[in-house]
C-alpha cells in the first residue's frame, strides 16, 4: 500500500511540475512548443483557455490510441486531465514573471524545458504509463514500422502546422523548444541516472487489479 501511495504521489507531483514547466515556456512569450502551438490555436478558435484546449486535444488523442489498440495506463488518463487543469490554474494566478528582454525570455523558456524534463523523469518513474502524445507516438510507430524518431517528428510537425493554421503562436521559442527539449531530457535523465526504457508500465486494467487486491487485503481479518 505504501509503495502504491508513493507511486501515485510521484505521478501527481510529476504532472504538476510538467504543467508548471509548460507555463514557463508559454510565459516566455517567444513562441510555443509545437504541441502548445496547436493548443493555443485551438484555444483561440474555440474561445477557451489553453489548458482546457490541451485536455480536449488529449481526449481526442486517447480515442485515436484506443482505436489503434494501444494499451493505456492510469498515468495516461491523469496526464490528459491534470496537466491542462493545473496549467490553466498557474496561468490564472500569474505567478511566473514575464520579461521583455530577449535573453531573460530565452532563459525562462529553457528553465521551463528543464522543468518539463525533470517532471517527465518523475512521472514516468511511477510506471503508470506515458502521456497521450507519447502513447500516440508509440502506436503510430507500431503501425507504420517507421523509426520512432521519424514518427515523433512527423506528428509534432503536423501539430505545429495545424496550430499555425489556427493562429497559434510560432516564434523563435518554437524552434528552441523543438530542438532543445530532447537535449534537456537527455541531460536530466543522465543526471538522475533514469533509464526510461527499463520502466515496465502498468496498464489501467493492471492498476485496477492491484487496487482491488489491496482493498481485499485490508478487509481480511488479522
Amino acid at each position: 500500500m505504501k509503495r502504491f501511495i508513493l507511486r501515485i504521489t510521484r505521478l501527481i507531483a510529476g504532472l504538476s511540475l510538467f504543467a508548471f514547466g509548460i507555463a514557463c515556456t508559454i510565459t516566455a512569450n517567444i513562441g510555443y512548443a509545437p504541441w502548445d502551438v496547436f493548443h493555443s490555436g485551438a484555444a483561440n478558435i474555440l474561445g477557451i483557455r489553453i489548458g482546457t484546449a490541451s485536455i480536449a486535444v488529449s481526449f481526442t488523442i486517447v480515442l485515436i490510441c484506443i482505436l489503434l489498440k494501444e494499451k493505456l495506463g492510469l498515468g495516461t488518463v491523469l496526464n490528459m486531465v491534470l496537466v491542462g487543469l493545473i496549467l490553466d490554474f498557474i496561468l490564472f494566478l500569474n505567478i511566473i514573471p514575464a520579461f521583455e528582454i530577449m535573453a531573460l525570455q530565452v532563459l525562462l523558456l529553457f528553465a521551463g524545458l528543464f522543468i518539463i524534463a525533470g517532471a517527465s523523469c518523475l512521472y514516468l518513474s511511477s510506471a503508470f504509463g506515458g502521456g497521450p502524445r507519447d502513447s500516440l507516438m508509440v502506436a503510430v510507430t507500431r503501425k507504420t514500422k517507421l523509426p520512432i524518431g521519424v514518427c515523433r517528428t512527423v506528428i509534432e510537425l503536423m501539430a505545429l502546422g495545424m496550430g499555425w493554421l489556427l493562429g497559434g503562436m510560432v516564434g523563435v521559442g518554437t524552434v528552441l523548444s523543438a530542438f532543445g527539449m530532447g537535449a534537456c531530457i537527455q541531460i536530466i535523465f543522465r543526471l538522475f541516472k533514469f533509464k526510461s526504457t527499463e520502466v515496465v508500465h502498468e496498464t489501467a486494467a493492471q492498476t485496477f487489479k492491484v487496487l482491488l487486491g489491496m482493498i481485499r487485503a485490508q478487509k481480511m481479518p488479522r
